[in-house]
């Protein structure tokens, strides 16, 4: 779990090695998710052997890890039409059907989320070498997480690192690299194929937990890929890579002068995509169990036209 040190001519590097722009055409938005086929669905689909369901999100309310010194805020849930409007309504409102209604205003990554493609931008440009304009007011018009809405249902593994070495999580700062992660593969027998999501857990949400507070989960030092992580997944053809972290990679970054050099990797240059805030705990503990760390994986984003990321409720069946 040692920190490497890099500098942005190096994340240019690795991001190159790993380019695939073009390689499924100039107008693709999916990316390494062009490796989830019919024929990877329908083996995912014989992962689902106990019937075991698991929810990988963390409640979306206004309690969430957002601190508001950002631009986005935790989900604000009120209610349009509650029991106290049916009771004001007197024996006319007790009488025959009534209903409640509510709704949610909320930042789309403030919670268990995807970034997609066109989250970030390096050098002018992401994925597939679109520039800013390819962004507007209105949204994206390319690299859009709706580009996945009828993918995204497929093989996940899951690297439970802190297990792996006998530690109850991985401290804020550490790295978790190329070596790292094809250890905690092997030791688990786990072979990571093109088409999968790879879920990396650090402990850092479990940490929290204990805690009873956010404090600085969001933003501040945690553990997390490094750079050379990029290394391993990418030529397995994963589809997506998520963690128990606000931001995936370790932080503080290994390369200051770019500050999310992994995000540059996956998202602007290979195609892959990045999952954040994912609770994998619950998970984890039944992988032990049972010793199997596969399962089927059903993480569509929702289809907000022209959205940049996506809340969901990432469903791990094994």
């Amino acid at each position: 779990m040692r920190r490497r040190t890099y500098t942005s001519d190096d994340v240019r590097a690795v991001a190159r090695r790993w380019r695939t722009w073009g390689r499924w055409g100039p107008d693709d938005d999916r990316g390494h998710a062009n490796h989830i086929t019919a024929e990877v669905v329908r083996a995912a689909g014989q992962l689902a052997r106990r019937g075991r369901v698991f929810s990988l999100a963390i409640p979306f309310d206004r309690n969430g890890p957002q601190t508001g010194r950002g631009p986005r805020m935790n989900p604000q849930h009120v209610m349009l039409r509650h029991g106290g409007d049916i009771l004001a309504a007197g024996e006319t409102g007790r009488a025959g059907m009534r209903s409640t209604d509510d709704a949610v205003t909320m930042a789309l990554q403030a919670g268990t989320q995807w970034d997609a493609f066109s989250h970030v931008f390096f050098d002018g440009q992401t994925y597939n070498g679109r520039g800013p304009e390819s962004v507007t007011s209105a949204g994206a018009s390319h690299n859009s997480v709706t580009a996945f809405t009828d993918s995204l249902v497929t093989r996940g593994v899951l690297l439970d690192l802190p297990r792996h070495l006998g530690r109850p999580h991985l401290e804020p700062g550490e790295a978790v690299q190329d070596d790292d992660l094809a250890a905690c593969a092997e030791a688990v027998g786990i072979e990571v194929r093109p088409g999968d999501v790879v879920l990396v857990r650090t402990g850092h949400l479990a940490r929290r937990r204990a805690e009873s507070a956010w404090g600085d989960y969001v933003g501040g030092p945690a553990p997390g890929l490094g750079l050379s992580a990029c290394d391993w997944l990418c030529p397995r053809g994963v589809a997506a890579v998520a963690s128990d972290t606000w931001g995936l990679e370790v932080l503080p970054s290994e390369c200051p002068d770019v500050g999310h050099p992994v995000h540059v990797v996956l998202l602007v240059n290979a195609g892959v995509l990045i999952g954040e805030i994912w609770d994998l705990d619950a998970l984890a503990e039944d992988c032990a169990a049972d010793g199997v760390y596969e399962f089927l994986l059903v993480a569509p984003p929702l289809p907000f036209t022209g959205a940049v990321g996506s809340p969901l409720n990432p469903i791990a069946i094994k």
